[in-house]
This record gives C-alpha cells, sequence and structure tokens, in this order.
C-alpha cells in the first residue's frame, strides 16, 4: 500500500502550496510554544500550553478535551498534570490517525548563548528549550493537519491531535494515563504517528529497553580522624564502580542488537550512571561553615540501564545483582540496598505497518530518496500506546536533529518543519482519502 505514488489518483500540489504558504504561521506557532516554559520537573505550565492549544484547535473545527491524569507521579495542585486531546471528524466512516506529541520540556542546563525561552529567529533556526524536543514537531503537525483540512474538507475517519505531559520523565501522567482510559483503543484510533524529532528521512520503529535502580552501599559513622573506628559507604561504592568498570561496562560492549537504533553506538547495551551522593547532605549554597568530620554511612547511586531487544528485563536485574554480590563476598563488611525506578520493554513496529509504509512513501515522494528506517536509543512514549494501549501501528516521525535533544542552544530549522509538514500531510491523504489510495 504504502509504495504507490501518491500522486495517483489526485494531485495534491494544492496541499503543497497550502503548507509553504503558512510558514510565517509555523515559525510564529513555533515561537509561542517555545516561550511557554513546561519544564519537567517540576510539571510547570501544563494548563497554559493546553489552553493554548485548546484555542488554536477549536478554532479549526475540532472537538477538544482538557484531561488531568490526577494521582499519576508528580501530580499535585500546584503542578497539575494536564493534557489536551482534539479530535476533527471526516464526513464519512474512516480510520482515524492521530499525532501525539509531547509538551514538557527537560531543565535548561549551562552552556547557552541564546534565551533558552526566547523563541529567536536566526539563520532560518528557531532557537529554545524544545524546539526540536519536541514542539517543532508539535507546530510542524498542526499546521500539516490545518492545511490538509483547507485542501481536502472531505476526508473519511478522523484526526487527532494530543499534547501530553511528563514524557521526559516516563510518560505516566500523559500517554500512559491517555492509554489507560482507552483513548488509545484501536477500536478508537488505527494510526499514531509521534513527531519526535528522528530527522526528517527517517521512521523510527521503536526503542531500546530501560531500567531504573538506586544503589545505596552502607557504613559506620565515625569520625574522620579516626576511620579505622568507622565503615566508608564511599568505599564500598567505589569497589561497586571499580567492578562496573572492570566487568560490566566491557561485557555491554560486546552486546549488539539487530534492531536499527541510532547513533550507532547505541547498538549496544549501555548504562549510565545518572547520580551520585555520599556521606552527608549537601548545604545550601549560601552555607558559610566547613563540613563536620565524619565517615560516611551511606552512599547512593542511579542507574539508568539501556538495553537490547535481545536481552530481557530479568537479565539485566540479575546482572547487577549477581555483581553486587560478588562485590559482598569480596569484602566482609559490605552490605547494599538495591531499589528499582522503573523500567521499560523494547518495542518495535513490524517495518510493513501500514503507518510505516505510508510515511516511508510520503518521504520518498517530498524528499526524493528513499526512508531510512530507524530505532531510538532511549524510549518514548509509543511504549504505552504498545504496552497499555494495545496499538501497533505506531511510529515516530518528525523534524529535528536527535543529537540537540537537552543540549545548550538546541534548535529546529525552518525548512526541515515544513518538508515535514508535507510528509504528514501526504500521510494523511494517502490514509484518509480514498482518491489516494
Amino acid at each position: 500500500m504504502g509504495a504507490l505514488a501518491f500522486s495517483r489518483g489526485m494531485d495534491l500540489s494544492a496541499l503543497d502550496t497550502a503548507i509553504a504558504a503558512k510558514r510565517d504561521d509555523l515559525i510564529a506557532l513555533t515561537q509561542d510554544l517555545i516561550r511557554m516554559p513546561t519544564l519537567n520537573p517540576p510539571g510547570q505550565d501544563y494548563r497554559l500550553i493546553c489552553e493554548y492549544l485548546d484555542r488554536r484547535l477549536k478554532g479549526h473545527g475540532f472537538q477538544t478535551e482538557l484531561i488531568r491524569a490526577h494521582g499519576t507521579p508528580g501530580d499535585s495542585e500546584k503542578y497539575p498534570r494536564w493534557n489536551i486531546v482534539a479530535r476533527r471528524e471526516g464526513s464519512v466512516a474512516g480510520d482515524c490517525v492521530h499525532f501525539n506529541s509531547h509538551t514538557d520540556v527537560v531543565e535548561v542546563g549551562s552552556g547557552w548563548t541564546r534565551d533558552p525561552f526566547g523563541g529567536e529567529l536566526i539563520d532560518g533556526k528557531i532557537y529554545g528549550r524544545g524546539a526540536c524536543d519536541m514542539k517543532g514537531g508539535l507546530a510542524a503537525s498542526i499546521i500539516a493537519v490545518e492545511a490538509f483540512l483547507e485542501t481536502c474538507p472531505g476526508f473519511a475517519g478522523a484526526i487527532e491531535i494530543s499534547g501530553t505531559a511528563d514524557e521526559e520523565s516516563g510518560g505516566y501522567g500523559g500517554v500512559a494515563y491517555l492509554a489507560e482510559q482507552g483513548y488509545f483503543d484501536p477500536a478508537r484510533v488505527q494510526h499514531v504517528i509521534i513527531p519526535e524529532p528522528l530527522n526528517k528521512d527517517r521512521v523510527c520503529l521503536g526503542h531500546r529497553g530501560g531500567w531504573w535502580a538506586e544503589i545505596e552501599t552502607f557504613g559506620e559513622i565515625a569520625h574522620g580522624s579516626m576511620p579505622f573506628l568507622g565503615d566508608c559507604a564511599v568505599r564500598h561504592m567505589g569497589a561497586v564502580l571499580d567492578r562496573f568498570e572492570s566487568d560490566l561496562f566491557p561485557a555491554m560492549a560486546k552486546r549488539h542488537t539487530e534492531m536499527p537504533v541510532v547513533p550507532a553506538g547505541a547498538r549496544s547495551s549501555t548504562m549510565n550512571i545518572n547520580s551520585i551522593h555520599g556521606g552527608q547532605k549537601e548545604q545550601d549554597d549560601d552555607f558559610t561553615g566547613l563540613p563536620a568530620h565524619c565517615v560516611p554511612d551511606s552512599c547512593r547511586i542511579v542507574i539508568d540501564r539501556r538495553f537490547l531487544v535481545e536481552e530481557t528485563l530479568e537479565q539485566v536485574r540479575g546482572e547487577v545483582t549477581a555483581l553486587l554480590d560478588g562485590v559482598k563476598s569480596d569484602r566482609p563488611t559490605f552490605t547494599y540496598a538495591l531499589r528499582e525506578l522503573n523500567s521499560v520493554l523494547p518495542s518495535m513496529t513490524d517495518a510493513h505497518a501500514p503507518v510505516v509504509e505510508t510515511v516511508s512513501a510520503a518521504i520518498r515522494d517530498v524528499l526524493g530518496r528513499d526512508a531510512q528506517h530507524v530505532a531510538s536509543p532511549g524510549t518514548y512514549d509509543q511504549k504505552h500506546i504498545d504496552r497499555i494501549g494495545k496499538l501497533k501501528n505506531c511510529i515516530a516521525y518528525g523534524p529535528g536533529v536527535l543529537e540537540l535533544a537537552h543540549k545548550p542552544d538546541e534548535w529546529i530549522g525552518v525548512d526541515d518543519m515544513i518538508d515535514s509538514a508535507r510528509v504528514m500531510g501526504r500521510s494523511l491523504a494517502k490514509l484518509l482519502l480514498p482518491s489516494a489510495k
């Protein structure tokens, strides 16, 4: 189905022209979205951005719902987890195509030379936190849909656009909650496109798995001048880290996946040590005193283990547990606690699924080259649509350079957004217009 040329049966040049004419609107929309600092954590301004999208989409004939994910991680009266789902019905029955974008962005970090929430347009690039990950993709999908509605009003089925919370922290207050409420039931939605920044000529089929855990080593507090009377938990953690370096990291580097993960380094198993803390609590920045002299009785690290479809979650857990038990056998006073924080299984859509073939054909039509099928090194909200919603016909496709995500001076190219909007528009035509079949 996807291999058929989109020009067969109808001329979509009017759709391309409508998207091109919306260039200034696309820029302004992207800038507006960036200028809302929807930082996660803590989950700031979720209601603000949902209300903005509500006004815009209602103006184009969508029925909208603002949905709070009550009781999900992080949801509170101060930082409620708000989502929006908008739906526009076609003139006759047919499939529903759903564009899902997360509205949250990560912390700013240091190293910026531009205003992180300024949305500056410089040499065809819009700068700001979330520009590529993924407010540029959200804006491109909205422009694509609006142009499609203007030029192809007699479409079949339905179109949905959602803006969801908390993807950067697992998606449990966003897509996971909506999936639990039935919003991604295959009887309701048939095709999902998530405009994550995987580059405009790539179709992302899925992602690696993830396992996050906290490891704590224990000791005994004593006077720092007499450490032999205590037991240093930091030294115990040092032994763990040494075993990671000598055993675990080399073993992971030797494993390779058949999934088309990008970049190439992510085709092996990986682990990041997210944080480490041992000993006394860190004082406030305005504290001017000196530290007390104590042997630390606790040290904690958080690990971020990304695993391959060829590995199992049980193997990943067991490998770390066996390593810790090995350290314990070598150090008589070594004790530890392992606490799992979260886990996500790998997800992979079949390369011949309808949405994959449709978007791949649109890329070829718009860009004049074959689409590259890839998988993401990190997880994204496809995991919830797949596992909770039981909807397999889901991909990530959107503008932006993946390697810019979470970096200082993050940007999105306007031309890339236009090209991606054309791909999205033609994908809608293929899926919802009988004459484009």
